[in-house]
This record gives C-alpha cells, sequence and structure tokens, in this order.
C-alpha cells in the first residue's frame, strides 16, 4: 500500500497548468525577441529556470523565472550610461512586454520585470551571456545599479546528473518536500529545498535505485537529515555554488515530520497511515477516505462536506514567515500563551478563553488575513464540525473559548497578490 499512497501522491502534485506557462512562456518570448533581436519566434533566447526550469516545481508554484539572453552590445550601451544602467535596461524591457500585455500589472524589481498573470507570475531576468565565466550577467537596478552574475544551467545540469544518478528519485524528493513546506509553513525557497535534497543524495547512496514502496523509509531519512543540520546562514547550490540564503529555521519542523513518518511507517492499519502522511505533506496526499475506498471500507465522508481549504481557494507557496499564537484566560485569571503552556501541560480545561493573535509575520502589506477553527471528535460531529475560511476583521485577532473535549486546532493564512505565502498552525487540547 506505501507504493500505491506515494505513487498517487506524486501525481497529486504535478503542476497542472503547464499549458498556461508554456503560453506564458511563448508569448513573452515573441515580444522580446520581436523588440531585442528583430526575431519572429518565441523560444530563441530564453530560457526557463528557477524550480520550473530544474524540473522540481509542483501544483500552486506561483513564481516562475526566465531568462531572457539580450544582444551583448545592448551591455555595453546601458554600463555606460549615465546614472543606473541597469534600472533603464529593465524599463526598456517592461515598455516592450507593455505592448504584449497593454491591460497586465507589469513592472520592474529589483533584478527582474515582473509580469503578474492570474495566480502566476512570470519573473523575466533580461541577462548576457558571458561566456569566459559560464553564466549569464545580469542587471541590479537596487543601491545605484550594478551587474551581477549568475549560473542557472551550471545548478540545472547538476540536478539533472542526480536525477538521472537516482532514478529521478531526487526530483521526486524535493516535490514532496515542496508538499511539506506549504503544509506546514516552513520558509524555505525552492532552491534551498533542491540544495538540501541534493545534500542528502550525495551523501547517502542507500535509495538511488528506491521504488515508491520504499518512500516510507526515504521521507523518514530526508527529515531526519534536515533536522539534524546545524543552521547557517547559506548553503553553496549545486552545480554553480552560488550562495542559498537560508531565510528561516526549518530543522525543528523537520524533526516533527520525521516523528510523524516514523509513526506512519509503523502503523499497521491504511487508513491510518495515509493520515499521518496527510499530516505531514497536506492535502495533496491521498486522504483517509480515498484509502478506505480502494479497501472497499465504508466511510461516511459527509461529515466532511462543512470544512473549507486554502488550497481549494488560492495556490499556496509558503515563502514567508509568519506565526500566531493565543493568550489563554480564566476569570480573575492572569493570561498565558498557549504554546507556553503546552510545553507543560497536554491539555486545557473546559471555559478557558482564547484569544489568538499574529505573533510574527514578515509578510510585507498589504496582505488578506484568513483564519480557520476546526473542532475535531464525536462532540464535534454531534455539534456540526466548523472549519470555514473566516476572513480577518482587520485587528489579526480573533477570540473562542474552550467548549468541549477533544483535540481541536486554529490555522491563519496570509494571501498575497492571490496567493497564499504563510501559514502557521496552533494545536488546542481540551479535556472536560
Amino acid at each position: 500500500m506505501t507504493s500505491v499512497l506515494f505513487t498517487k501522491f506524486r501525481a497529486n502534485i504535478a503542476v497542472s497548468n503547464a499549458g498556461d506557462i508554456a503560453t506564458s512562456y511563448a508569448n513573452i518570448s515573441a515580444r522580446l525577441n520581436k523588440d531585442f533581436w528583430d526575431l519572429q519566434s518565441d523560444t530563441a533566447h530564453r530560457r526557463q529556470v528557477g524550480s520550473y526550469g530544474r524540473g522540481t516545481a509542483i501544483h500552486g508554484i506561483s513564481d516562475l523565472d526566465m531568462v531572457f539572453e539580450l544582444p551583448l552590445a545592448m551591455y555595453e550601451q546601458y554600463r555606460k550610461r549615465e546614472g543606473n544602467g541597469p534600472s533603464q535596461l529593465l524599463q526598456a524591457v517592461r515598455q516592450s512586454l507593455l505592448k504584449r500585455y497593454p491591460r497586465t500589472e507589469i513592472k520592474g524589481d529589483g533584478q527582474v520585470v515582473v509580469v503578474r498573470f492570474g495566480g502566476y507570475v512570470v519573473e523575466v531576468l533580461p541577462a548576457f551571456w558571458e561566456e569566459a565565466s559560464d553564466g549569464y550577467r545580469f542587471p541590479d537596478a537596487n543601491d545605484g545599479g550594478s551587474w551581477r552574475l549568475c549560473k542557472p544551467i551550471k545548478e540545472m545540469e547538476a540536478v539533472d546528473v542526480m536525477s538521472a544518478r537516482t532514478n529521478r528519485n531526487y526530483k521526486h524528493v524535493c516535490k514532496m518536500l515542496r508538499a511539506w513546506k506549504n503544509a506546514n509553513g516552513v520558509n524555505m525557497s525552492g532552491l534551498l529545498i533542491d540544495t538540501l535534497a541534493y545534500n542528502f543524495f550525495s551523501q547517502d547512496s542507500t535509495y538511488d535505485a528506491a521504488t515508491y514502496a520504499s518512500y516510507d523509509a526515504l521521507m523518514m531519512s530526508v527529515f531526519n537529515f534536515m533536522g539534524g543540520l546545524e543552521h547557517q546562514d547559506y548553503w553553496a547550490a549545486p552545480g554553480s555554488g552560488q550562495r542559498v540564503h537560508s531565510t528561516g529555521r526549518f530543522q525543528f519542523k523537520a524533526k516533527k515530520a520525521a516523528a510523524k513518518c516514523a509513526e506512519a511507517k509503523d502503523a499497521d492499519k491504511e487508513p491510518r497511515k495515509a493520515r499521518l502522511y496527510r499530516e505531514v505533506f497536506g492535502r495533496s496526499f491521498p486522504s483517509t477516505s480515498q484509502v478506505a475506498a480502494q479497501a472497499n471500507e465504508s466511510v461516511d465522508a459527509s461529515r466532511y462536506t462543512t470544512e473549507e481549504f486554502i488550497e481549494s481557494k488560492f495556490p499556496v507557496d509558503v515563502r514567508y514567515d509568519f506565526r500566531i499564537d493565543s493568550e489563554v484566560t480564566a476569570a480573575g485569571a492572569r493570561g498565558e500563551r498557549l504554546r507556553s503552556l503546552a510545553k507543560s501541560f497536554k491539555w486545557l480545561p473546559v471555559g478557558r478563553s482564547l484569544d489568538f493573535f499574529v505573533e510574527r509575520c514578515d509578510v510585507p502589506k498589504p496582505y488578506t488575513l484568513y483564519w480557520k477553527v476546526r473542532n475535531v471528535g464525536p462532540e464535534a460531529e454531534k455539534r456540526g464540525i466548523r472549519g470555514q475560511l473566516l476572513l480577518d476583521g482587520g485587528n489579526e485577532r480573533r477570540s473562542e473559548k474552550t467548549s468541549f473535549h477533544g483535540d481541536h486546532y486554529v490555522e491563519a493564512y496570509v494571501v498575497k497578490d492571490e496567493v497564499c505565502v504563510a501559514r502557521s498552525k496552533i494545536d488546542v487540547r481540551i479535556n472536560e
């Protein structure tokens, strides 16, 4: 059954809008080739890079990267211009794309020209091929302007070599780690995920020939590897060696995922196994009801119909730090933080007031905040399961009470530009 679960999981996280993405790449390339090369082509001089180019992206990807190579003579032209030459080059590319998309939001943003489509953006990096360095020289408009070097081809080559050596297991793991980080609010870039997975397979060839039947052990080993890493400000990307900065702390959540995977691996009932993996990887992992249906077990799915999921409303691509907490109070008692209390007390008693609030959020404003209160257990089912997405009123707080026994949780989501870019969850265990 492990093989069936992970095979379906891998299929569930495949990019679902590849056709739309291909059309966007083609239209952008055609316009830039016409204006800067006097050429009728929608493929020449462009290269898909980033997670999509490396073949490690999953559904919900919201930032797509492409390099568009410009004539080398333009580098000398803009390098010698007075003022901020890199900024002027970005504006020239922006003006070209506005001819193709006159009613689309397009802006120069530091190093790229960002074209915003529904549900995703394409970040166009105008660049010049530099044979001597085997990389692209590109403009950086920040701090008065400069010209920097990147080597995405080297990175893609290294990724492809590792994928071939590991029978594609490397790329499969990269994709599954993205599902984990999106489901658990782990602030990690795609390149950092690919780098750490690359380092895992570089030091351990045990799973090079693994099949999906061994993915329970493989993913447990990957999470143990990540959880055991000491914090670093950056790692070296495969192939290029460029610095890949660690914007958040992933080790603690990786350790939790490893423990949950170990529990799932040892589970003797398939529905329980699927439920545990679903806690690690999110709703893209085959659900308990799907597994039960395969086993011809009877499951009443109607009781889940009131619950709403952020993944059904917005693409999820976590890339910011965000954390919620709650102040717990009783009549006449001083309030204490829920996360601190949970370290000493397994359960909260009935009758406590809970004031949930945003403790930390580095998402640039403006953004939209949603809350979700999920009650679990027999008593919750009797009363009607809650689980709707609730729009925040603007004060970034939500008040609740501990009313009845059960394992409950509250989750919050930050949505910016129609993409869920951060999420945080806190368990609320209540005893009678």
